[in-house]
């Protein structure tokens, strides 16, 4: 399951055009993508969205929400920009409710991945919620967040395969 989480991740992963992976679908502020990783036997679609800090457009993430091949887990990825402080993980707060930390688990070229197990709580966080803010660090005390639109996000989840 790892190896498949860090082949989407590579797959999901920003690049100059943004996210990888065919557009199959738009649900509110949410792009449903989908792509075959190599060697896979099905597509593979993640819920994604691409969004930049209003007041620093150079710190930008990629919210990623999918559900594994063998479907018993769902995954929340974010990919935040190279340069931010990783032992202070990546923050996360719904609406006005904290919701914890999360380790980065790895750094790529193109960022470095924070990633989590959705839990149905979380998940219905997420549902229930207008805004999602990530907050990376690029100091300690310098935390930057970053909204998130959770317009859509319900519908969109419910209908991955």
């Amino acid at each position: 399951m790892i190896a498949l989480g860090l082949a989407a991740a590579a797959l999901f992963g920003p690049s100059s055009a943004g996210a990888q992976g065919v557009v199959k679908n738009t649900f509110g502020d949410w792009q449903m993508r989908c792509e075959t990783p190599a060697g896979a036997k099905a597509e593979q679609c993640a819920l994604v969205q691409n969004v930049a800090a209003e007041d620093r457009p150079n710190v930008t993430l990629l919210v990623i929400m999918l559900k594994t091949a063998d479907a018993k887990s769902r995954l929340l990825r974010v990919v935040a920009p190279l340069g931010v402080l990783l032992p202070a993980g990546l923050g996360l707060k719904i609406d006005d409710t904290d919701v914890g930390r999360a380790g980065f688990v790895r750094c790529l070229t193109t960022g470095c991945v924070a990633e989590v197990v959705m839990e149905d709580n979380l998940l219905n966080q997420f549902k229930a919620g207008k805004t999602a803010t990530f907050i990376v660090f690029q100091t300690p005390e310098e935390g930057v967040g970053i909204p998130v639109s959770l317009e859509g996000f319900g519908t969109g989840f419910d209908s991955l395969p």
